[in-house]
């Protein structure tokens, strides 16, 4: 894992598509509309998503979603 937030192998990858589908489904919004807010109004997935993945992967899908909202 780099932290400066590039993914760097396919688990990370799959989680941050995971993060993305799971918000986008709490919030009743398109997976596209969550990663454009992650990537070009935020720098969640670069900054926070990517560089914590082995702590956040290791939580639940409830913990995660609602640490990321």
């Amino acid at each position: 894992m780099n932290m400066d937030g590039t993914i760097n192998n396919s688990n990370e990858l799959e989680f941050a598509v995971f993060c993305v589908e799971n918000v986008a489904a709490k919030l009743g919004i398109g997976a596209e509309k969550v990663y454009k807010a992650f990537t070009d109004k935020s720098n969640i997935l670069k900054d926070y998503i990517i560089p914590e993945y082995e702590i956040l992967h290791t939580q639940s899908k409830e913990y995660i979603v609602d640490d990321i909202i």
